[in-house]
């Protein structure tokens, strides 16, 4: 036994067991591990597997080697974002292009080249100390043991996932408990039942939907003939027994280290075959565009898609704090008074701002045609999607389909929804170096964070100007009605933020030469404790979701160039919007025309007029014949709301 204890065995140990600590670097942070006992007894039995199954290290460390490679990458993300890797980290790795990561980490390039040489000196030691020692070879029968164990462990979950768990018979304290708890619920208060953190996962059932709606029908076939297989077997076969039941779930397995990287890469994998498949609907669409002017005149168009802001809560609409005190000094924006989106959902609504995907095909997987990006393209401008936003995931899979229309795609939020993600304000540089290509004509989409939950952290402390707020406090409880006030007022400076960085994408476009404009609008907005109403974030079908703000500002060379589009535009500042609107809109701003065009749909022509705009409220409601229900102000359609096809 001292032999294993040498230094090399030491050294591979410890080497392996600083590896399988990772999922525990929270607590160096002072922060607490989910179900840690849990993680802690997965990743004992996974070793155990693991090494028994390839009995030497010298065989099995080759397999670790990306495991190794990612090591940095989730302490950077664990010490910065406050989580590890993740399909979106995977998705930003696989598609970043060497000469977008050069650009993005700037002298920190060297700083990563020799992180690489680092660990590929460590894990390279590692197999040396594995070739030459063989004192953790496991060639003990032992081994067969644990094999035979896991795999008895294994059957016995399979079992219990095809065929069903028994229940375990209650306690007499776990009646009472559960009796107590029926009353409990049933005096519990609205507040309660608020919707999930402010992300778009709410739409779970949906992204679900989408995703066997893509499946090819072999597929589905295969899916019924398995369904009925399994109904068979629980027919025949007794569930199994409630002391049985193997207590292995994914959501904890997937944080273990290294195994759990194997189940994320998969994940990834999956939302790229998913983003293929909805990809291939739209594969031969063309909208034959073009340019309705001189190609070679330098025109930049900026996009800008928001997050999660509502339209009375920008002084700019007539709000009683000043949120937009830079906005307002722009002469030449006009902002829209009414303005709703069909969707209070991010991976739905954004659909419908960049495409002609008819709002109330919205639950829809996928669509046919192409976004505007794919029209400007044709038309002759450079196009770029820069996105501080998630590329991959279960919801945000179908915004990154159109965003990989665009010439040049960049992801840059390596935070995700969490609490410490960038802030907006990384998008400016790589949108300064769009400016400065030598195309002449260029269209540039910003997708921000914008005013997502936590608020407090959509801003930096310089903009934390209504108190008391959120700012600083760790995992506040957004469901209690005690932080109603701070909650608001954080939600109020991370608008202000956004006037700021709007301000600032502004400046840049006026000191350019070019014929420059820029287009705002938000997905959807949030309910936040209004009056007596106990709601709060989206989900809600409210008139604070649905109602959005949306701006257009433009340079004095492009109404030069355009001036009776100004004139319209103007016209129209009142008009009943909706985000159906955006892509005629959009270019029209550029002079884009194509064959089926519909000029009746753009802000900027003459001949706007109005639609009907449904949301999605108990079905599709008329927006425009609706009643607005208590201070909750929940759109209430007057008649029979049409029935919703997903």
């Amino acid at each position: 036994m001292p032999v294993l204890f040498r230094p090399a065995s030491l050294y591979l140990l410890v080497s392996y067991l600083l590896i399988s600590s990772l999922p525990f670097f929270p607590l160096l942070q002072g922060q607490p591990v989910e179900k840690p006992y849990h993680l802690l007894a997965m990743e004992l039995v996974s070793w155990l597997g693991f090494w028994a199954l390839l009995q030497r290290p010298r065989w099995f460390h080759y397999l670790l080697l990306p495991a190794f490679f990612a090591v940095p990458i989730e302490v950077y993300l664990r010490l910065y974002f406050g989580q590890g890797i993740s399909t979106h980290h995977l998705g930003i790795i696989v598609e970043t292009s060497p000469k977008e990561a050069t650009e993005f980490l700037g002298n920190k390039v060297w700083l990563l080249l020799l992180l690489v040489i680092a660990v590929t000196a460590w894990w390279w030691s590692l197999l040396r100390v594995a070739k030459n020692h063989t004192h953790w070879d496991w060639i003990h029968r032992s081994r067969w043991v644990v094999l035979l164990l896991i795999a008895l462990g294994i059957a016995t979950w399979t079992y219990g996932e095809q065929i069903g768990v028994a229940k375990a018979p209650p306690s007499a304290s776990a009646s009472k408990a559960s009796g107590s708890a029926a009353v409990d619920s049933g005096s519990s208060s609205d507040s309660s039942s608020t919707e999930d953190e402010e992300k778009d996962e709410d739409e779970e059932e949906e992204a679900s939907a989408s995703a066997s709606d893509s499946a090819s029908s072999s597929a589905s076939a295969s899916a019924d003939t398995l369904t009925r297989w399994r109904t068979s077997l629980k027919k025949n076969l007794p569930p199994l027994p409630h002391w049985a039941k193997i207590p292995y779930d994914e959501e904890t397995y997937i944080r273990t280290w290294p195994f759990g990287l194997v189940l994320r890469a998969n994940d990834f994998w999956v939302e790229r075959d998913y983003l293929a498949k909805l990809s291939e609907k739209s594969r031969a669409f063309r909208f034959q565009a073009h340019l309705d002017g001189n190609p070679a005149t330098p025109q930049t168009i900026i996009m800008v898609i928001g997050e999660s802001s509502r339209f009375d809560r920008w002084s700019l609409n007539g709000y009683e704090r000043d949120t937009n005190p830079l906005l307002k000094k722009e002469s030449n924006l006009v902002a829209f008074s009414d303005v709703v989106t069909a969707v209070s959902a991010t991976r739905l609504s954004v659909p419908i701002i960049v495409s002609r995907k008819p709002a109330a095909q919205s639950l829809k997987a996928g669509f046919s045609e192409k976004s505007f990006l794919t029209a400007f393209k044709e038309a002759g401008f450079k196009t770029y999607w820069l996105s501080n936003q998630m590329s991959f995931g279960q919801f945000d899979t179908p915004t990154s389909v159109f965003a990989k229309e665009a010439d040049v795609t960049q992801f840059l939020n390596l935070g995700g929804f969490t609490n410490s993600s960038n802030l907006d304000q990384v998008l400016l540089e790589p949108m300064a170096n769009a400016m400065r290509d030598a195309s002449p004509k260029k269209l540039i989409v910003l997708h921000t964070l914008g005013n997502h939950w936590n608020y407090s952290h959509r801003h930096p402390q310089s903009f934390d100007n209504w108190k008391p707020s959120l700012y600083g406090v760790v995992n506040p409880a957004y469901t209690d009605l005690k932080n109603k006030q701070a909650l608001n007022n954080s939600y109020d400076n991370s608008i202000l933020y956004t006037d700021w960085m709007l301000s600032e994408v502004i400046q840049k476009l006026k000191t350019s030469s070019q014929i420059t404009s820029l287009l705002y609008i938000s997905d959807h907005g949030q309910t936040l404790y209004d009056g007596t109403c106990n709601l709060a974030f989206h989900g809600h079908n409210t008139e604070y979701e649905f109602h959005v703000p949306a701006f257009m500002w433009y340079s004095d060379a492009y109404q030069e160039h355009f001036p009776d589009k100004i004139v319209q535009l103007r016209l129209h500042q009142k008009a009943k919007l909706s985000t159906e609107n955006v892509f005629h809109s959009l270019l029209d701003m550029a002079n884009i025309r194509y064959p089926d065009e519909k000029l009746e749909w753009s802000i900027l022509s003459k001949q706007l007029k109005a639609h009907t705009r449904y949301v999605d409220s108990y079905g599709w409601t008329n927006y425009d014949n609706a009643t607005l229900k208590g201070d909750c102000r929940e759109v209430m359609d007057k008649k029979t709301p049409l029935v919703q096809e997903k």
